[in-house]
């Protein structure tokens, strides 16, 4: 069984891992990789895969969105395995194009890593995991709406990836800031839709 993640830098040494000898690399061999039991990293992955220019994918922030829509509803039901179907689960990228997007983030990774604390936990642990689950499926919602607009669900990422580094630190910082992230986007939306 793999260790239990605590920082972004551990999620790319996994996505690392999950590419060695490989051509394309699925979803389903990254939550292999990762682990299926927890929703942080899942979601942190998500969230990673948002914030990195492969959210400029067509299609891929949709099916993002999907996933996201589907971990959040299993959230809520409290499953305590993540189940997401095939075609989602069987959706590729280039090995070549998740190595440009982990180097991409290193950097950006070590510092957030530095910040990372449990910090009031109260807003992560126990009943707060609803309304954290309820974020996500606002968020998954938004997702195919960002989509025509050039790199915004990096907007979503950004808040997904507070919510995973949330979950896996216990750090309830996070989770303020993911609020404060949705309700930017929110604005984005209402703004794009005037």
């Amino acid at each position: 069984m793999a260790e239990k993640l605590t920082s972004l830098e551990q999620l790319l040494d996994r996505m690392d891992e999950a590419r060695e000898g490989q051509n394309r690399v699925s979803l389903e061999r990254l939550m292999d990789t990762i682990g299926r039991r927890s929703f942080g990293p899942m979601l942190l992955l998500i969230g990673v895969v948002l914030v990195s220019p492969l959210s400029g994918i067509p299609g891929l922030p949709s099916t993002m969105g999907v996933a996201v829509f589907l971990l959040s509803l299993q959230m809520l039901l409290r499953r305590k395995y993540i189940w997401l179907p095939g075609w989602i689960l069987r959706r590729s990228i280039s090995e070549e194009k998740l190595a440009t997007a982990a180097g991409w983030m290193r950097r950006p990774a070590r510092v957030v890593d530095r910040f990372l604390g449990e910090r009031l936990s109260f807003l992560v642990d126990g009943p707060a995991s609803w309304p954290l689950a309820l974020l996500g499926l606002l968020l998954a919602i938004t997702l195919p709406l960002l989509e025509p607009l050039p790199f915004a669900a990096s907007s979503a990422g950004a808040a997904l990836t507070c919510i995973g580094l949330a979950m896996i630190a216990h750090d309830g910082v996070l989770v303020l800031i993911a609020y404060a992230a949705t309700l930017g986007i929110g604005g984005v939306i209402v703004y794009g839709l005037l």
